[in-house]
């Protein structure tokens, strides 16, 4: 069934206003929608009713329920409990047979409160009236110690009261396709690259997640969803054995808020004898020569300098201090929103939890806020960030953005990413036009090895395919390319930017942040775009390569 950003809001509306979707309508009806997803669309309604309707969570409602009350009865002024099932499944290939194969689940509940004027929060796997309880006595009890180390009480922005369910959009569900035929596959893409004289060893795996969470606050909310993310990905190792040298070339695939027609799109069987071609031409590729240049960075490249340099730095936590631990705070200190010019007025950021196929795209967040996109950079300045209820009041903001998210039942909800994408430029540019109308300079594409500083100001970000470009045409590869820049100086050189045909998701299935870490799942949408950085060359004259 297709849909629209408008049916999307129309839908949330809804649910704002207290309406219970029937889980036929709700799955249905707010599947997110701004520009046509990647090799996904929505399954039919009845099977996200099904697999709704079917869901064990269920069976378990009046316990996260119980734990609500029982927190409430304990003296918390606020509480919210989730049940959260994952299921992780991964088979991976080595050359001629299969490496690895592991099925992970995990499933119990959480639980938050908030109790004179702090955080507390406790979890248990054992899901009986009793220990239910004890966890969410426990989860005010640790407030309570909290709140004597409190500078200030926190406050909570208010939300609208939200009864709804989403299931994530999908074909076919990977966890219904036989582990054989998976193995099948993997293994007839790695016989084909390596049957590329020179190429000495193909990886292909194929990892699919399932996660499936049930909300229900104190205020009244109660939302239940279910995501499937998958990456099917391939990489060929070519050596030269002469001089001691070898590369690896990844399949440029991203990971995907979709089911298994995500790989079936990925074509590994096709592009395996390409990645193993590439691989080679890159293990003989000429050297570059370092300066100032301008490269021409692919999505498939450019999606990670995004996300370390305006994704991380335009975490709220991060400003304020709360988070400097895992990969420190931000130079985008508060004062700073709506006055720092922090790229060319073409530069227009934006964060999206509506995205289709983007990995943090979701109906609500962890505090059943409204999925919601918003403005992060608008003519080169930043205007916005990533906020949560607990967040926003210290910004000015009445509203939260909807970013609170745990990765697991155990875990403690804080602040993450939603997808942050660089919007394409109006002229309707493609990869050719940028590359016909340089100069000097490289065609970048892939990811590769990167480093930022605790500020997310000064970068190194490398690559995994390289080409020279002479007078307006690709001349030959490059090897041992990175280009170096800071944040602001980055973003104000661009100057070229795609259009909308060449708009495309990159992103990670595991982005690690928080003390003990979490991980999140996280897209970044963009066109191809150029920059002006120094370049720099990255051998160490070791005998290898990235």
């Amino acid at each position: 069934m297709p849909s629209t950003r408008r049916a999307f809001l129309a839908a949330t509306t809804a649910a704002t206003a207290g309406l219970v979707w029937p889980h036929r309508e709700a799955w249905a009806g707010p599947a997110p929608a701004r520009v046509p997803a990647p090799a996904s669309a929505p399954a039919s309604a009845d099977a996200g009713a099904r697999m709704l309707a079917m869901s064990p969570l269920l069976r378990d409602e009046p316990l996260a329920q119980l734990a609500v009350d029982a927190a409430r009865k304990a003296g918390a002024s606020y509480v919210d409990a989730r049940l959260v099932a994952w299921q992780r499944e991964q088979i991976s290939v080595r050359d001629d047979h299969v490496s690895d194969v592991g099925l992970r689940t995990d499933y119990g509940l959480g639980v938050r409160v908030l109790a004179d004027g702090a955080w507390g929060f406790a979890a248990t796997q054992r899901l009986d009236s009793k220990s239910v309880g004890d966890a969410a006595r426990s989860a005010v009890s640790m407030a309570r110690r909290s709140a004597l180390l409190m500078p200030e009480p926190i406050s909570l922005v208010a939300t609208p009261v939200v009864r709804g369910a989403w299931v994530s959009p999908m074909q076919q569900d990977p966890f219904a396709v036989p582990m054989a035929d998976k193995a099948g596959l993997l293994l007839a893409a790695a016989r084909v690259a390596m049957a590329i004289k020179g190429v000495a060893h193909v990886d292909a795996t194929i990892l699919g997640v399932r996660e499936e969470k049930l909300l229900i606050t104190s205020e009244g909310s109660r939302v239940h969803q279910i995501f499937h993310r998958v990456l099917p990905g391939l990489t060929a190792t070519a050596i030269d054995r002469r001089r001691g040298r070898f590369v690896t070339r990844d399949h440029e695939v991203a990971p995907m808020l979709a089911g298994y027609e995500h790989v079936t799109a990925a074509d590994l069987v096709g592009q395996a004898p390409v990645i193993a071609d590439e691989a080679l031409q890159k293990l003989h590729a000429a050297p570059v020569v370092p300066g100032k240049k301008q490269v021409i960075l692919a999505p498939s490249n450019l999606w990670l300098t995004i996300h370390e340099s305006i994704g991380h730095s335009t975490e709220l936590d991060r400003a304020l201090g709360w988070e400097a631990n895992f990969a420190g705070t931000s130079f985008l200190t508060p004062d700073k929103r709506g006055k720092l010019k922090i790229g060319s007025e073409r530069v227009q950021i934006t964060a999206d939890r509506t995205q289709p196929g983007g990995l943090a795209t979701t109906a609500w967040d962890d505090e059943a806020v409204a999925a919601q996109r918003w403005a992060i950079v608008e003519d080169g300045v930043f205007v916005g960030w990533q906020t949560t209820r607990d967040l926003a009041a210290a910004v000015g903001d009445t509203s939260s953005r909807g970013c609170l998210y745990a990765d697991g039942y155990g875990s403690v909800a804080f602040p993450r990413m939603p997808n942050v994408s660089l919007q394409p430029g109006a002229e309707g540019y493609t990869t050719e036009d940028l590359i016909n109308a340089t100069d000097d300079g490289i065609l970048i594409s892939g990811r590769g090895s990167w480093s930022i500083d605790q500020q997310r100001y000064n970068f190194q970000f490398g690559g995994q395919f390289f080409w020279e470009i002479k007078k307006g045409r690709l001349t030959r590869p490059l090897r041992d390319v990175a280009y170096q820049a800071n944040t602001v100086e980055f973003w104000s050189s661009c100057d070229m930017l795609g259009g909308a045909a060449s708009y495309r998701l990159g992103g990670t299935i595991s982005d690690g942040k928080g003390e003990p870490s979490q991980s999140n799942a996280v897209s970044h949408g963009c066109p191809p775009a150029r920059f002006t950085v120094n370049v720099i060359n990255t051998s160490t004259n070791t005998g290898s390569g990235t």
